[in-house]
């Protein structure tokens, strides 16, 4: 527990820091100190396609990234990570269904081999709520509600765990290595998994999906802490 403390005190300094201000899809002279990396320029899909190596179809809008429509069924990153921070900021329609997915290690099979933080119209504490773990942890209760415009959504993956926030809450937790058998998690509840969770690959590639309803992300940037 002391050591838990210990990372995600330093986990949020690392945020913290990078934070400062800074115009849409840049990074400030902080973050390119610490070592932040800008995943998404705001003009094109440089470094991005779909998750079925298809081309995205979709256009970009107000400098952000728009799953639906691309012609798959994720946008990805073409490159793989382990252990990071990524960070993102999310707008969506009033009814939305969409999801910040990473650690996929198979993109033609997304859904049963990484992991997803749901970002939807339901706001509440279950298992498919904005924040959520998608079927695995529910989020806690928001301390405040979510704005009509844009929020902040921050995972952190370091070895077995894996930390989120919403503008800035934590809000949902996971340590894999206590999730043991298929379809169970530790509390005996079912889950649509195939693989126990412990298994997972503790790498693979970032992206944002198409649920059908449309959803924007920007200021897509991530921290390697592979080296750290």
């Amino acid at each position: 527990m002391q050591i838990r403390i210990v990372w995600m005190a330093v986990a949020v300094g690392l945020v913290g820091t990078a934070s400062l201000r800074a115009a849409d899809n840049e990074l400030t002279p902080e973050e390119k100190t610490a070592g932040w990396q800008l995943l998404f320029n705001g003009h094109d899909y440089t470094g991005w396609r779909c998750n079925n190596d298809r081309p995205i179809a979709s256009k970009i809008e107000d400098a952000s990234l728009v799953p639906h429509k691309s012609g798959g069924y994720l946008i990805i990153y073409d490159k793989q990570f382990g252990d990071f921070v990524l960070k993102c900021d999310v707008k969506m329609d009033a009814e939305c269904n969409s999801g910040v997915f990473f650690r996929v290690g198979n993109p033609h099979n997304p859904v049963q081999t990484g992991f997803e933080v749901q970002v939807a119209s339901e706001i509440g504490t279950g298992y498919h709520d904005y924040g959520a773990i998608y079927d695995l942890v529910p989020p806690k209760k928001f301390d405040k509600p979510l704005s009509p415009d844009w929020n902040s959504i921050t995972v952190t993956c370091k070895g077995p765990r894996i930390d989120v926030e919403v503008n800035g809450q934590h809000v949902a937790e996971l340590n894999c290595d206590e999730w043991t058998t298929p379809h169970h998690n530790p509390d005996g509840r079912h889950n649509k998994f195939a693989k126990a969770v412990k298994d997972f690959p503790r790498k693979g590639y970032l992206g944002f999906q198409d649920h059908g309803h449309k959803v924007w992300f920007k200021n897509v940037k991530l921290l390697d802490l592979s080296a750290k």
